[in-house]
């Protein structure tokens, strides 16, 4: 809470007794004047009787008081809160705009009162002129006498001199100013580390605070809502320096390049973003279903476009489709029945010779024993050791060795995995469980020569006609053949994992999106991955690891459920907690390195017709394009 008051208001007497009307004064108001004069004992008798009947009248301050106040030294005990107030004495020369952003964004309980004592122009004025003269003076003596400049008395009298020019001309005034915090903890250790924080935030500004002693009560008193200063601790000041201390403080996320994310809601400025200015380019965005996480998404992705970035999505529900034709991409659909194929087995086409061939085949193992375990469940240490095995001897079958030329070799398949697991001791059960996705259901998803592109700008690839059970391994695949194709060549590129969640179920798909989240940015990629079930996400190690990695993050409308979990990983305060549970469709907060702003997606209505999920909306579309088809047919018959 900030109470920011102005001396020039009188405050109210906090002792004065609320208005009652209580039958004992209608009767006393009954009775003549020469009744009450004539009789004293039954003017006593009213008087007490109306204070009985007010000491059981329950009151405003009843309510809002503590059950006991304990006066300490250093602090106050209000029943089981521990408070202590700090008051400043002294400031710096130059003290800049926004010095008291730190002390306001603290996510503590404390209370700030600003005092502001107005002097009279004509009475600074005065004593400004006879320090001027005294300045002068020593100058001029320390010239007579062939002594070295003194700096400080000539930039003293520069700033007095200033000082009258701008009090003379009326663009300054002039004022006695206190400042007062007061910090609540739960027991005395708190408050002490509390009282340090804030000690430090104020040292750091050059600022020096001091905590109050002997005056605990007074110190209080002045921060509450009253008006009254009962420390009177001030300094001189003029108006500038004053105003850069107002708490009041809206943070801007505007930049000379990006793209537009939104409206900051707290001054209804553009919040214009480049995320590649971060020390990641990585983004993470948290919502419920139907808040408008995917909408935002693609506005980001369309505005992205338009400057150049390459874009990559794995689309989990066709929600990217109508994107995608419109821009001109192209649209992979993985699924059992579809002709598009990605062989896990692919290597990089090229890293630039930044890594050894017999590093990259590591690399490779490593990666397809992560898919093994996803295919056929945990492995034993003996398991381990036969598929980490049988993969090395894959390789090697295709003549993939440390010594090969790797742009010239032809990848193994999944089939050439299972042959040598057969032949193999203790690989037969191995190559049994294999078989499902070799010969079985799921034969010719993994079991095939990659034969998609990705010479796109905008390349999406779907995995909604694909079954639960193998959504996180197709998942896994296509984030692994992006990641090879990611490393051939440095491009400016953001990669969209909708619904990330999928990938936090296993710890093996889970580990593989961390460690690429971890290494991207020194291959200009930036990875988004989106999730609405928060508490799943956030419960993984490694979902709590790729939000930390990530300086970008946009929350939008957050449920119940989820809230606590949402505040306790993002350090949000009880108002943007409240935000985030009562916002609107498209509306959140902005996450940005250390800022953080409210935020409202806005699209124009070309981008709508282009982005928009509803359904209704898409209907509509359909039915305009079969209109507008059938007109253009109906025309071309007609000419």
């Amino acid at each position: 809470m900030i109470n920011f008051k102005n001396n020039n208001q009188l405050s109210e007497d906090s002792s004065k007794k609320p208005d009652v009307l209580d039958r004992i004064i209608d009767q006393g108001q009954r009775r003549t004047t020469d009744s009450l004069e004539s009789d004293p004992k039954l003017t006593r008798e009213i008087i007490e009787e109306e204070k009985a009947f007010r000491l059981g009248i329950l009151s405003v301050r009843d309510l809002i008081s503590p059950a006991s106040m304990k006066v300490d030294s250093t602090f106050l005990r209000l029943g089981s809160r521990y408070v202590r107030t700090f008051f400043v004495v002294n400031y710096p020369r130059y003290i800049s705009v926004g010095w008291f952003a730190p002390i306001i964004n603290l996510n503590l309980n404390f209370d700030v009162s600003m005092f502001f004592y107005p002097v009279k122009s004509a009475v600074i004025l005065k004593q400004l002129r006879n320090r001027v003269g005294a300045l002068e003076a020593q100058i001029a003596g320390d010239a007579d006498k062939g002594a070295a400049r003194d700096p400080m008395r000539e930039t003293a009298l520069r700033d007095i001199e200033y000082l009258r020019d701008a009090l003379t001309q009326g663009t300054e005034k002039f004022f006695q100013f206190a400042l007062y915090v007061t910090a609540y903890a739960n027991d005395l250790e708190e408050l002490d580390r509390i009282s340090d924080q804030v000690e430090d935030i104020f040292g750091s500004r050059l600022v020096y605070s001091k905590r109050v002693f002997f005056q605990a009560e007074q110190g209080f008193n002045s921060t509450l809502p009253l008006g009254d200063d009962e420390l009177y601790i001030t300094f001189n000041m003029n108006s500038s320096p004053i105003a850069s201390s107002f708490p009041f403080i809206s943070s801007e996320l505007s930049s000379d390049r990006g793209i537009l994310y939104g409206i900051n809601r707290h001054n209804n400025s553009l919040i214009l973003f480049d995320r590649f200015s971060l020390q990641n380019a990585n983004s993470v965005v948290f919502a419920t279903s139907g808040a408008g996480k995917s909408y935002a998404i693609k506005l980001e992705v369309l505005r992205s476009l338009m400057l150049g970035t390459d874009v990559i999505i794995i689309d989990p529900e066709y929600e990217y489709k109508h994107l995608s034709d419109a821009v001109g991409g192209t649209y992979i659909n993985i699924s059992l029945s579809s002709d598009n194929r990605i062989n896990p087995f692919d290597l990089p086409r090229s890293i630039g010779g930044e890594a050894r061939p017999k590093d990259i085949i590591r690399s490779a193992v490593i990666t397809l024993k992560g898919l093994v375990r996803l295919m056929i469940g945990k492995l034993t240490y003996d398991e381990d050791s036969v598929v980490d095995r049988a993969l090395l001897e894959t390789y090697a079958k295709k003549d993939i060795t440390p010594d090969a030329d790797l742009s010239k070799i032809e990848a193994p398949t999944m089939s050439d995995f299972e042959q040598v697991l057969e032949g193999m001791e203790g690989g037969a059960d191995l190559a049994l469980r294999l078989k499902k996705y070799t010969e079985g259901t799921f034969a010719g998803l993994l079991n095939n020569f990659t034969n998609v592109e990705m010479d796109n700008q905008l390349v999406s690839f779907s995995v909604r006609d694909l079954e639960d059970e193998l959504r996180p391994i197709a998942i896994y695949t296509i984030v692994n053949y992006i990641w090879n194709v990611v490393r051939s060549e440095t491009k400016k590129r953001i990669l969209v994992i909708d619904e990330a969640w999928w990938m936090m179920q296993n710890e093996d798909s889970a580990k593989f999106i961390f460690a690429l989240v971890k290494r991207c940015r020194k291959y200009y990629l930036g990875v988004t991955t989106i999730t609405q079930d928060v508490n799943d996400f956030l419960t993984s190690p490694y979902g709590k690891a790729i939000v930390t990695n990530s300086s970008l993050q946009i929350l939008l409308k957050q449920s119940p459920a989820a809230i606590e979990l949402i505040q306790k990983t993002f350090l949000l305060t009880e108002g943007e907690k409240y935000l985030l549970l009562e916002c609107g469709l498209g509306e959140g907060i902005f996450f940005a390195g250390n800022k953080h702003v409210a935020m409202k997606v806005v699209a124009s209505y070309s981008e709508d017709q282009l982005i928009t999920s509803d359904p209704r909306q898409l209907l509509e579309i359909e039915e305009a394009k079969k209109e507008y088809e059938k007109s253009v047919r109906e025309e071309e018959a007609a000419a």
